[in-house]
């Protein structure tokens, strides 16, 4: 840098009474820094979520100490929530509908599909909410804004594992056999939770500006839920619909897990691409529009 293009930096700007009271002290006469949003969508300055990483890591670890700070079962409802809902699907679909998977038993088919379903529902939750819910921090401090609803959603992975653990107590106590294929079960979590971020960044933009994302979630979650395999086997959808029912991408991850598991019908070639696929296109769409929206959060929020 020239000495010329230094002092134009060091000069202070002109018609600013700050600055041009006689007297002033050299310090104040220092440079400004003004932190502007992007006129337009270029890189996600992916770098710098890297420097703000022990940031991300702080903002999870206290949303999972806020959610179950001052609770009777603490922990505990990582597991009752799936539990219930695993209830409620034996009584009203295993017994009353009649639909039984070939050699499984329901219960632990239905949880099975419940673990990677809870992991997507509540992590879609917690991201959509995560701007509004922390709008002082988003309006007076900056840090990159995509931490927050990748904090929402990550923050569940705790309860996933707790989740998982019991299901290898239910598997063992089924005495189902476990095989390679576990060890592809991680994967099918981790889309799980890409899903989730997905889908919950775009979501979490459009919540700072109208609130009605926040009503709109819950019963949008019930109906996805029911076209989702969870409570009932692929088997049971006409083969011809398959690709097209592959366009929801928990279709593939649902019964991709309850495959790596259980060992049950995999996942169709066709399903499973269309799913991850549809992951790949929602991720990079998400983050676009969640760019360009950043620029007025503080102003709206």
């Amino acid at each position: 840098m020239s000495r010329q293009t230094a002092d134009a930096l060091l000069e202070p700007a002109v018609g600013d009474p700050a600055v041009e009271l006689p007297g002033l002290p050299a310090l104040a006469q220092r440079p400004r820094i003004v932190i502007t949003p992007p006129r337009r969508f270029g890189a996600l300055r992916f770098r710098e979520l890297w420097e703000y990483r022990e940031l991300l890591y702080f903002l999870t670890w206290r949303d999972v100490k806020v959610r179950y700070k001052q609770t009777f079962f603490g922990a505990a409802w990582a597991v009752l929530q799936p539990l219930l809902m695993m209830a409620v699907f034996a009584l009203f679909i295993g017994r009353l509908a009649g639909i039984q998977p070939a050699g499984v038993p329901y219960t632990l088919f239905a949880y099975t599909g419940l673990v990677p379903w809870t992991l997507f529902a509540q992590s879609l939750t917690g991201a959509s909410n995560s701007l509004v819910l922390n709008e002082r921090l988003v309006s007076k401090v900056y840090f990159p804004r995509l931490l927050m609803p990748i904090a929402g959603a990550g923050s569940f992975a705790v309860d996933f594992v707790i989740a998982s653990a019991l299901l290898f107590a239910m598997m063992a106590y089924f005495g189902r056999h476990f095989s390679a294929t576990i060890l592809l079960a991680p994967v099918f979590g981790v889309l799980a939770l890409l899903t989730a971020v997905a889908v919950g960044i775009w979501l979490s933009a459009v919540n700072v500006r109208y609130r009605d994302v926040a009503f709109a979630i819950p019963f949008f979650v019930q109906i996805w839920l029911f076209a989702t395999p969870v409570a009932y086997s692929l088997s049971l959808v006409p083969p011809r619909f398959r690709v097209l029912y592959g366009l929801n991408p928990m279709t593939g991850i649902v019964v991709g897990f309850r495959w790596a598991l259980l060992g049950t019908e995999p996942p169709p070639a066709g399903t499973l691409a269309v799913s991850v696929a549809t992951v790949l296109v929602l991720l990079p769409l998400g983050l676009v529009y969640f760019k360009r929206a950043e620029r007025s959060f503080a102003d709206v929020i």
